[in-house]
Formats: structure tokens, C-alpha cells, sequence
């Protein structure tokens, strides 16, 4: 790889010898945010081990979908999760792939109803269950995709666009609640009594527009 001139370049080189496309924009000069349909692929080295591997990123959420040696396999595997290959026929064709529960999910185009049940099941987050649950309940508000950012909940409009209105909410003590406009020119908390909070959620995220 040094010989290549760094990540980048060896990729580059590979991909043209394979006959892929990865989507490396010329300017390119780091393995990040190789755009998809399915979110935006990273490429980085482990330490010590000569090894790649692979993260698929959308907004405030990423994970490892896997890990190789060879460059050329990893090309391939690039490519063809750009041109939409099925999750099932990835991992058939390559071994090295690992597409969890949530990345099937994406590859479906229902990542938001996974990842609600990821974090309503979670025993990490088993402080928010209560508030997690409040908010699914809400036949508008299940609709948004959940996060969470040091115990509060981020609801997010779009999974998939990074400028898309999102909100935090959250419960400091039972039954008292903060809400914060991501992006809003008042960064303060604002605090909402429960009676209001459903209704306030929604007007910060779809009030005006999207």
C-alpha cells in the first residue's frame, strides 16, 4: 500500500484493475464517505494486522460491516454495494462481509422500524425505555428515526439526509422533560411538561417543512 501512495491511491489502483467503480471522487484524499443508497462507505486500516475494513455510516449512527486483507475482494465488495446488490447476495459472494439485523434492514429501506426495536429492547438503554416507549407510541413520532445522544433521545425526519430536522428530548427526572431543536438559533433546552410533549416534538420536527 505504501508503494501505492497511501489508502486512497491503492484503492484507486486496485478498483481500475478490477474494473469497479467505488464512487472515490477524484479530489479525494481519505477513504470516508464514499456515497450509496444505502448510506456512505468508510475504508480504514487496522493497526499492526494489514488488514481493511469496511463501515457504512448514515447520520449519528455507524458500524463495521467487515473486515479483509485482500484489496481487491474489498474493491469488488464496494462496488457492488453501490450498484445495490441484495444483502444476501453480498454475503454469499463475499465471506468477509457481516451484515447485522439493522444493515438488513437498511438494505430493505425500513431501517427506522429496526432500529426503534433495537433501542426498545436494550437493556443499555433500559433507563429510556419508558420515554423510548412514549414516543413509539405516537403514530407520527414512530415514523422518525431514534438515536441516542448522551441519554437523551435524537428523533431525525430522514435516516439518510444529515441536514434533516431533528430534535432531542430528555426525561432528567420522571415526568420532567427538555426538548432542543438541533440546529436552531436558540440552543437552550426548553422545558415541556408531559401533557405537551408529543405535541411539541412534532411541531419542532415537521412544523414549516422538512
Amino acid at each position: 500500500m505504501t508503494a501505492s501512495g497511501g489508502l486512497v491511491a491503492a484503492l484507486r489502483q486496485a478498483a481500475e484493475q478490477r474494473g469497479c467503480d467505488i464512487g472515490l471522487p477524484p479530489w479525494a484524499t481519505e477513504a470516508v464517505g464514499i456515497e450509496t443508497t444505502r448510506g456512505y462507505l468508510s475504508v480504514d486500516t487496522t493497526t499492526g494486522e494489514g488488514l481493511f475494513r469496511l463501515r457504512v455510516h448514515i447520520p449519528d449512527f455507524g458500524w463495521d460491516i467487515g473486515t479483509t486483507g485482500d484489496l481487491g475482494t474489498l474493491v469488488e465488495a464496494i462496488a457492488a454495494w453501490r450498484e445495490g446488490q441484495p444483502a444476501d447476495v453480498l454475503t454469499a459472494r463475499f465471506d468477509f462481509l457481516r451484515l447485522d439485523e439493522f444493515t438488513r434492514a437498511l438494505d430493505a429501506g425500513e431501517p427506522t422500524s429496526s432500529q426503534w426495536a433495537g433501542l426498545l429492547s436494550s437493556e443499555y438503554y433500559r433507563g429510556q425505555r419508558d420515554l423510548l416507549r412514549r414516543l413509539h407510541a405516537d403514530e407520527v413520532l414512530r415514523n422518525t428515526f431514534p438515536t441516542m445522544t448522551h441519554r437523551a433521545v435524537r428523533l431525525r425526519v430522514d435516516p439518510m439526509y444529515w441536514m434533516s430536522r431533528q430534535v432531542l428530548v430528555h426525561e432528567p427526572e420522571e415526568g420532567r422533560y427538555e426538548v432542543r431543536r438541533v440546529g436552531a438559533s436558540a440552543p437552550d433546552w426548553a422545558q415541556v411538561s408531559g401533557d405537551d410533549l408529543i405535541a411539541a416534538l412534532r411541531a419542532a420536527l415537521y412544523d414549516g417543512g422538512h
